[in-house]
């Protein structure tokens, strides 16, 4: 008997599915049945991974998305419903997080203040409204929203942007409960990739891993591809409004 895969034909909108984790996640859901939209601001980066997958037997388009425009986004999810007939899942993936939004508030511009909350905050926002009607019509869905341990320790506005995601999943779980539509977020730790690390002291990072955390190693793509596919599965039905913590045990909070 063959088993079936826990995602055949759904079909999942990745916001910032170009690169990195958007990529990754792009292949787990694909590898397990889904159908999968690369939204991303760089189209050409998106349509490299869609063709990529492609190549590999899965169903993906790339379509161009900037989440901060509200217009745009009703546009990609509208191309999605034409390619695929609707949306199952949405992975609000993307996200400013260089370190120059690790600022103090007194000291990063406000123009770089508004495109960080734009796209961090406003952009989950307008994405989930956008999926909000396809997923109803298919009798329901699921949100991941990522957010950081950062929101755990708001001192900055990156941090405060990743506290207001916080937010967010538990405001958006309970508006969109009686479409049957799950809203949950992630919050990654100390992640061993080229993004996260950029930048940060040898020594920062050898002290974080070795006095902080409970799990005395960097985070790895699969510790979050795999939590994701958990939350958005039939496994986590009973589980919405939540932000997981995936930081190997820190920051420790009852």
């Amino acid at each position: 008997m063959v088993q079936r895969m826990r995602f055949e034909n759904k079909v999942v909108f990745i916001t910032g599915g170009a690169i990195g984790f958007g990529r990754a996640f792009a292949k787990a859901f694909t590898a397990e049945g889904a159908a999968v939209v690369i939204a991303d601001i760089d189209v050409d980066a998106g349509e490299a991974t869609a063709a990529a997958l492609r190549a590999d037997g899965a169903r993906a388009i790339a379509v161009r998305c900037d989440v901060s425009d509200e217009v745009a986004v009703e546009a990609a999810v509208a191309r999605t419903v034409e390619e695929f007939g609707g949306v199952d899942i949405l992975i609000n993936n993307a996200g400013l997080h260089l370190l120059k939004y690790n600022q103090p508030f007194g000291v990063l511009p406000r123009a770089d203040l508004r495109a960080l909350f734009d796209v961090n905050v406003i952009g989950i926002v307008n994405c989930t409204i956008a999926c909000r009607p396809s997923m109803s019509a298919r009798g329901g869905g699921a949100v991941l929203n990522i957010s950081s341990i950062a929101g755990y320790m708001s001192t900055s506005p990156y941090g405060v942007s990743k506290l207001a995601v916080r937010g967010l999943t538990i405001a958006l779980a309970t508006e969109l409960a009686p479409d049957r539509i799950r809203v949950n977020a992630i919050a990654p730790g100390l992640m061993g990739t080229e993004n996260a690390l950029d930048g940060l002291p040898e020594e920062m990072v050898r002290d974080f891993i070795e006095n902080r955390q409970l799990v005395h190693r960097l985070g790895l793509m699969d510790d979050i591809v795999n939590t994701t596919l958990f939350l958005c599965g039939g496994q986590a039905g009973f589980i919405t409004g939540e932000t997981l913590k995936v930081a190997a045990g820190y920051p420790l909070s009852i």
